[in-house]
């Protein structure tokens, strides 16, 4: 709603895009001294703390703002707004004063959404550095006006609707997401133009893991009547794992990652600039674990904060914190399209053949248990190359682990056991994240293509006789 000031940059150049549909923005910090006058029955916020606001003759009021160390400034405003404020507390972090402006229909909601703001304030905070302001606003804008989900400094909408069941994500994933760009757009302040996975990617994988650990798995929420009636399906959950697989799958082979962002094919790069960088985030954190992730982005968080960096400076990072060179890694996931993908494409047994024995010792023979010869084969079917581990189960219930480094392009297993293979799995824990198709990552010896059609048939079948119990009970 204002020029955008251009930004100077460490080199001696000047970095000054045109404002591109596909990608956000950037700018440098700077103190916003601002006037806002208003009509009067409006409710305002804002970027900023509100110093004071003074009547007008003619009606208006004019709304006093200051902000430092920011770099933007938005407003929002509504004669709707009903306001609910509130104080973030923790015997480890800043305090923070939390201002929520909500509509009306919305009030049913409002504890909902000043928890998760409180619950991403503590986990940004204790995981990654806290957050540098000592005040924060929040917007439920109006349902169907398309401003939700946006940030600014300071300052961000969030989102909702009248319906909203408990459990599904929402509001809280939208709350918790766009706190969540306070930390990697607001303070460390990446190129968006050139570097949106900075922000957008960093944020997406720091979302998910708060709201993980805050509220568990998310169920499925599906809503009838042209969106108006949500249905909570709690027996449908997600996972981190599979959280932003649909969306990379449908992206994966169109973009480099290490294109700039604005030169994007514009159909997919938001699911590589959000979903492919969430993905390999969550693969890095299986691989090196969470303490040492966690120490890689707190570094990086204190070491950028209002500093503009670039991609090579969290490689660099995540390098000297971990104590292990990591360019194998980001060669594939940053500077190629490269595609991941394991699977268990055969799983064998048969009873092993015995050498003839004389008529004496027949009986004996037949005495010594039977042994199988069983093999299961792992293929690398994608160029990626990531280190994985084959589960491979017996029918006595007996369990092999197998280290496979995936290096090859195919594994063979084999085994004398007394008991057949029952199946095996190529990444149990999934721990590749970016692996595009999971559901050829296991397999059974045998095919169990019913089982899945009974168990649900059966689900039904309970649920039908209880209503059918109800109504002879009641009838």
């Amino acid at each position: 709603w204002f020029p955008k000031v251009g930004v100077f940059q460490a080199d001696g150049t000047w970095n000054c895009h045109q404002f591109h549909a596909s990608t956000e923005f950037f700018s440098d910090f700077g103190v916003y001294d601002v006037r806002l006058t208003l009509p009067g029955d409006m409710v305002l916020g804002s970027t900023g703390r509100i110093l004071r606001v003074e009547k007008n003759p003619n009606g208006t009021r004019t709304w006093f703002i200051h902000a430092e160390d920011v770099h933007d400034f938005a407003w929002a405003a509504s004669p709707e707004f009903r306001e609910r404020t509130d104080r973030f507390e923790h015997p480890d972090l800043p305090s923070v004063d939390i201002r929520l402006l909500y509509q009306p229909e919305h009030r049913g909601q409002v504890e909902r959404m000043i928890r998760a703001v409180k619950a991403a304030l503590e986990k940004y905070g204790l995981w990654f550095g806290p957050y540098p302001y000592d005040h924060l606003t929040v917007i439920d804008p109006a349902y169907g006006s398309r401003t939700g989900g946006m940030e600014y400094p300071t300052f961000f909408t969030a989102g909702t609707r009248f319906w909203n069941p408990f459990g599904g994500g929402s509001p809280e994933g939208v709350t918790v997401h766009e706190f969540g760009h306070q930390i990697w757009y607001g303070v460390v302040a990446t190129n968006e133009f050139e570097d949106a996975w900075m922000d957008e990617g960093f944020n997406t994988f720091s979302t998910g893991r708060v709201m993980f650990a805050v509220y568990g798995p998310r169920s499925y929420v599906r809503r009838y009547f042209h969106g108006f009636l949500p249905v909570l399906f709690r027996d449908i959950r997600d996972r981190r794992s599979i959280y932003r697989l649909a969306a990379y799958r449908s992206a994966a082979f169109t973009e480099l990652p290490n294109t700039p962002s604005y030169l994007y094919y514009p159909p997919t790069g938001r699911n590589i600039t959000y979903s492919k960088t969430a993905l390999w985030l969550y693969t890095l954190e299986k691989y090196l674990g969470w303490p040492t992730l966690h120490r890689i982005l707190a570094a990086y968080y204190r070491r950028y904060r209002f500093a503009h960096p670039k991609p090579e400076d969290f490689f660099r990072t995540a390098e000297e914190i971990s104590g292990r060179d990591l360019t194998w890694f980001f060669d594939q996931v940053y500077r190629s399209n490269v595609i991941f993908d394991y699977a268990v494409t055969g799983v064998y047994a048969y009873p092993k053949p015995r050498p003839p024995t004389e008529k004496d010792r027949a009986e004996a023979d037949a005495a010594r248990p039977k042994l199988y010869r069983s093999h299961v084969v792992v293929q690398r079917k994608g160029g990626g190359v990531f280190p994985v581990d084959v589960l491979i189960v017996f029918e006595d219930g007996k369990v092999e682990i197998r280290h496979w480094d995936g290096m090859r392009p195919w594994i063979m297993y084999e085994f004398e056991r007394p008991s057949p293979v029952l199946y095996a799995v190529v990444d149990p824990k999934e721990n590749l994240g970016l692996d595009i198709h999971r559901t050829n990552n296991g397999r059974y010896r045998k095919s169990r293509a019913g089982f899945p059609a009974w168990k649900w048939a059966l689900r039904w079948m309970v649920w039908l006789q209880n209503m059918a119990l109800q109504v002879i009970s009641y009838g």
